[in-house]
């Protein structure tokens, strides 16, 4: 939707978001919504591994967000939606602490922890989300079918993915369990700012500074990037996380936490790496057992224990800007 002063809706357009919002988001978008959290960020694991080859960790985020960001600013800056000034340093909070910590904190650890493990501990968001959700207000009640789902799920994933074999770094494991928290908080309170801008423009302007922090940090570390060295499948995983999995499905991600309880938009979680282990055993030829796939059925039970009508309440906020 084209405006000329969009960050500022009328009084008009407020009461039409704030009716829209009453009679509930379109299904339709709501699908394509889960769909891009779900399907896609699931996806971005077998992207994320041939981007890897040939480019460093903090790189690979870095340029992921940042390009991501700037692609997606300008997108809403041609539609007269830009960024309020205010609003940047709100940005430059959630989205460092969501991917310079989330993101960077995980890539970095990878290398010295089991991906199995590593998928294990970051399947705890949803109930870290859920109960600082609860603890911020945000959340008027969680039902105890709500809490039942994310343990279920829990059951699922560890099943799912079985402790990765040989010695893991005590260090990269506190990395992951930090990055777990650093996103459900960046999360959590990005959701709560009330930064007066359309929800896409404020996820591009968190990549644009997440993605800056990750390459400052990684040329601080001394990681380097020589483009003549990276293989063609690399560039065009990076390619694929940038279009799909940041502006895609990171601005999918950033609206439905607007519009639904944090149980269901957390419980990405427990179905990405599903949709990676299928993806795996697909394109590159990974093993699929009778134990990933009694896995893969009890995460999709916990997710129909938590969205089903009745699992969880939704949260009652307004909208930060008509959408």
């Amino acid at each position: 939707m084209r405006g000329s002063s969009p960050s500022q809706p009328s009084e008009s357009s407020s009461i039409h978001a704030s009716s829209h919002f009453a009679a509930g988001p379109p299904l339709l978008r709501l699908a394509i919504a889960y769909f891009a959290i779900y399907i896609i960020w699931g996806s971005t694991y077998l992207a994320l591994r041939w981007a890897l080859d040939g480019i460093p960790p903090l790189f690979t985020m870095g340029i992921r967000h940042l390009t991501a960001g700037i692609i997606l600013l300008g997108f809403m800056a041609w539609r007269g939606y830009r960024p309020k000034l205010g609003a940047w340093w709100q940005a430059a909070v959630t989205g460092g602490i969501l991917f310079l910590g989330g993101h960077g904190l995980l890539a970095w650890a990878e290398l010295h922890v089991a991906t199995g493990l590593c998928s294990l501990i970051i399947a705890s968001e949803p109930l870290l989300m859920v109960l600082l959700a609860s603890l911020m207000g945000q959340e008027k009640r969680v039902s105890g079918r709500t809490y039942g789902g994310l343990a279920v799920g829990m059951v699922g994933i560890a099943l799912l993915f079985g402790v990765g074999q040989g010695e893991n770094s005590r260090l990269g494991l506190f990395a992951v369990m930090v990055s777990a928290l650093l996103w459900t908080v960046g999360a959590i309170v990005g959701r709560g700012m009330k930064h007066g801008c359309h929800v896409a423009v404020f996820a591009a302007m968190q990549m644009l500074c997440g993605g800056g922090l990750l390459l400052l940090v990684g040329t601080f570390t001394g990681e380097r990037l020589h483009p003549a060295e990276v293989a063609l499948h690399s560039w065009l995983g990076l390619g694929y996380m940038i279009l799909f999995g940041s502006i895609f499905a990171f601005s999918s991600y950033q609206w439905l936490l607007q519009v639904q309880s944090a149980a269901r938009v957390a419980m990405h979680c427990y179905v990405n790496p599903v949709v990676a282990v299928f993806l795996g055993w697909f394109f590159a030829g990974e093993a699929v057992t009778a134990r990933m796939l009694t896995g893969a059925t009890i995460i999709l039970l916990s997710v129909a224990l938590v969205s089903l009508p009745g699992g969880a309440t939704e949260t009652p906020a307004e909208p930060l800007v008509e959408a």
